[in-house]
């Protein structure tokens, strides 16, 4: 059974989402229901359990302030790869 639902969103976003949806030949009332029932779907996903040895070093290690990952990762693939 469908029930009307009513929605305040501001116009330009209003104005976009109409544009998208008929692009995509759908209607605007399908795209908000998909979008609703994937939120839906992810909040019932129960949060994957650690293992006991990521549990266990779960907090064993302090990165500084200034670490930057991402840097580091593409030096140690450089390395490795080039």
């Amino acid at each position: 059974m469908n029930t009307k639902l009513t929605l305040t969103i501001e116009d330009s976003v209003i104005d976009q989402a109409k544009k998208y949806a008929r692009q995509e030949g759908r209607s605007l009332s399908d795209l908000v229901e998909n979008y609703l029932k994937a939120v839906i779907a992810d909040s019932k996903e129960k949060p994957t359990e650690l293992t006991p040895i990521v549990k266990a070093l779960k907090g064993s290690f302090k990165a500084p302030a200034d670490f930057d990952y991402k840097e580091e990762l593409i030096k140690g693939l450089s390395e490795k790869y080039l």
